[in-house]
């Protein structure tokens, strides 16, 4: 009689192989030998953690010995490793059928359950196991409690089998991380990920989610080794390849992007998420037709999540079918309020397909924050205008016009008080809620209250990034910089995105640590080069260095991938141009800037002083007036208007302006300014 371990386990199923007796009823074309060879190599390559070429011995075993129970039982398990819940389902159904006792495979059973999304059925499954199997079994059903929402639940489950294994259980370690992820807790879930790989740093699952932690924790490029460290594992791990070929392409290596997405392809042929990561690169290659036949080829399976709504929204727009695109815009914002690039892409097309107030509503939370972006708040302006209610469109044409110099807080909100703080007392354990409750009240200048509350939550979650990023933010209304600065970069330690990073940058800018600000952008894109805003930063202080030659390399690379349509971006260039003493180029760049946001101050001011340093002082001035007229309290532009009027022989307007440079507490050339001013005096 054949004598069977547990199949939540390995080791002992490759020792009972050896000694087992062969079933005795085979179908003709059975080789009971070979399958027992092959089966014997799929568990070893399973306990080496490559479950794609466990699978494939699994599968040649229960071929050659299709009436082999067990054959069927390991294949099912190596499917359930590599997330593949259907097959599974259908090699126990064949184990089944085969004779296996599956009162052995519950705890399978559950898993295959759960990977089909049905939870509910999983920890139904899962209760049934076995004692003998429990801490599979429990690892399952703390799974499917996560599934289902009960994240508590789960921990609390995981950490009872940790327990029992005095903490020796990698996979638990692995799939309590995934839990804390969940949650937001990004600290305990690095630790929890460290210990799983401390255990078995052949772990897959945990290899994996370590790299997706350190893409959000240290960047794109230090992520990679991570996934390439798996992948040596199970070079055709799918969940794997489809997280490396996504990194690898917000890296902006696209060739390795295109062979990755291709590998997880041949794993699974028509399978949707590799189609839609080179739809993306398409999409960024400006070939739309591509991206939409790679789309139209995932058959829907990706319908509704937010990435691929987002892109296929894009190429309606970009078609003019605008009505298609706020409808899967509408979705993305549905299921994430705060995601406010799909508030701005909503409100754009809401506003071409002829429904400006549907625009002013979609837009209205980013254009409440103190540092709405331009392109919001012009999109509101002239949403406005088109409901014929002027004074608030020029309100907000008028914020549109003068660069935002306000801190970067997270969202604008005037929802009751009243209705967070019960949010909070519904879930005591939410971070979520107490972070909303505090940004409404910094929103409503409540800052005291707001500060106490921040310090708590960090307190109590001090793994959660959010909960440092709010007590920043709180700190940085209160204009207390340095210690904002050290509220970031604890947010940083565990998530350095780019929200973290230029609220980090901002604060030790207003604390005069421009260098300390400087190396946080350095190593930012260093992880990730791609990054628009971090490269526009650095293209602004290699300006404001007077090293020419690198911010016109930084910018004509940014002007190369979001083309001519940028007028910031352009006036910048002119800028640099003008300082390289390429006037031509400059010229250009200014003028064309100029046609594109004659409204803009800094755009006219940059056209003004380009006019200044090729030698043209009388249009200079004239622009130069402009732009201050636009926003006269900005010292940058008075000081520029005082140096053009000192040269056109007007001492008097030169020296007002100058007074008026210096009255600006954000204005940092002082010294030549006064220098200007005593010069101007004696004269």
């Amino acid at each position: 009689m054949r004598k069977y371990v547990v199949l939540g386990g390995i080791g002992g199923l490759v020792a009972a192989l050896g000694t087992a007796a062969l079933w005795t009823a085979r179908a003709p074309s059975a080789d009971p030998a070979q399958a027992r060879s092959q089966l014997a190599t799929s568990l070893r390559l399973l306990a080496a953690g490559n479950a794609t070429a466990a699978r494939s011995w699994a599968l040649k075993a229960s071929r050659n010995d299709p009436k082999w129970g067990l054959a069927h039982a390991v294949l099912a398990r190596s499917y359930l490793a590599l997330g593949e819940g259907q097959a599974a389902q259908g090699a126990l159904d064949r184990a089944k059928a085969a004779g296996f006792d599956m009162r052995r495979a519950r705890q399978l059973r559950a898993e295959a359950w759960l990977l089909q999304g049905e939870p509910a059925r999983a920890l139904a499954e899962a209760r049934k196991a076995s004692p003998r199997y429990g801490d599979y079994a429990r690892r399952v059903a703390a799974r499917a409690l996560a599934a289902q929402g009960d994240l508590p639940s789960a921990q609390i489950l995981l950490a009872h089998v940790l327990a029992d294994q005095d903490g020796r259980d990698a996979v638990a370690w692995a799939a309590l991380g995934r839990v804390r992820q969940q949650t937001g807790d990004i600290g305990g879930a690095i630790d929890a990920a460290n210990r799983a790989l401390s255990l078995d740093r052949r772990d897959v699952e945990a290899l994996t989610l370590r790299a997706e932690l350190v893409r959000g924790q240290y960047g794109l490029v230090a992520a990679l080794p991570w996934y390439e460290a798996a992948l040596k594992v199970d070079p055709w791990r799918y969940g794997t390849l489809i997280g490396y070929a996504a990194t690898l392409g917000d890296a902006g290596r696209y060739r390795d992007m295109l062979q990755a997405s291709r590998r997880a392809l041949a794993t699974r042929p028509g399978s949707a998420e590799p189609l839609y990561l080179q739809a993306v690169m398409a999409a960024r290659a400006g070939n739309d037709d591509l991206a939409q036949a790679l789309l139209q080829r995932t058959g829907g399976a990706l319908d509704g999540q937010p990435g691929p709504l987002l892109l296929a929204g894009m190429l309606d727009y970009g078609s003019g079918g605008y009505q298609q695109a706020v409808e899967k815009w509408r979705a993305v914002v549905r299921a994430a309020p705060m995601n406010l690039v799909a508030r701005r892409l909503l409100g754009a097309a809401l506003l071409e397909g002829g429904d400006p107030k549907g625009a002013i509503e979609a837009l209205r939370p980013v254009a409440l924050r103190s540092d709405a972006d331009s392109y919001t708040l012009q999109l509101v302006g002239r949403a406005f205008e088109a409901t014929g209610e002027r004074d608030w469109a020029v309100r907000f044409l008028d914020r549109a016009a003068v660069p935002a110099r306000a801190a970067a807080l997270q969202f604008g909100t005037d929802d009751d008080l009243a209705m967070l703080a019960r949010a909070v007392d519904d879930a005591p354990g939410s971070p979520v809620a107490r972070i909303n409750l505090i940004r409404a009240l910094l929103f409503k200048g409540m800052t005291a209250q707001a500060l106490d509350q921040a310090r708590l939550v960090v307190r109590a979650y001090p793994g959660v990034p959010q909960a440092h990023l709010v007590l920043g933010d709180t700190l940085m209304t209160l204009k207390r910089f340095d210690e904002a600065a050290g509220a970031y970069a604890r947010a940083a330690n565990l998530r350095f995105d780019e929200a973290t990073m230029l609220r980090s940058v901002e604060a030790l800018e207003q604390s005069g640590k421009r260098d300390k600000a400087a190396i946080v952008v350095g190593l930012f894109l260093a992880q990730n080069p791609g990054n628009v805003a971090a490269r526009r930063l650095t293209a602004h202080w290699q300006i404001a260095s007077a090293r020419w030659d690198d911010a016109i390399d930084t910018l004509e690379g940014l002007r190369a991938d979001l083309g001519n349509r940028d007028a910031a971006l352009l006036a910048e260039l002119a800028l640099a141009y003008a300082g390289a003493e390429e006037e031509d180029a400059a010229q250009i760049y200014a003028a064309a800037a100029y046609d594109l946001a004659p409204l803009n101050p800094a755009v006219v001011d940059a056209y003004g002083w380009v006019a200044y340093q090729i030698g043209g002082t009388a249009q200079a001035v004239e622009l130069l007036r402009k732009a201050v007229a636009i926003a006269p309290g900005h010292g940058g532009l008075r000081w520029h208007l005082a140096q053009a009027q000192a040269e056109a022989g007007d001492a008097q307007a030169a020296r007002q302006n100058i007074a008026a440079a210096l009255a600006d507490p954000g204005f940092t050339d002082r010294a030549p300014a006064r220098a200007l001013a005593a010069t101007l005096g004696r004269g």
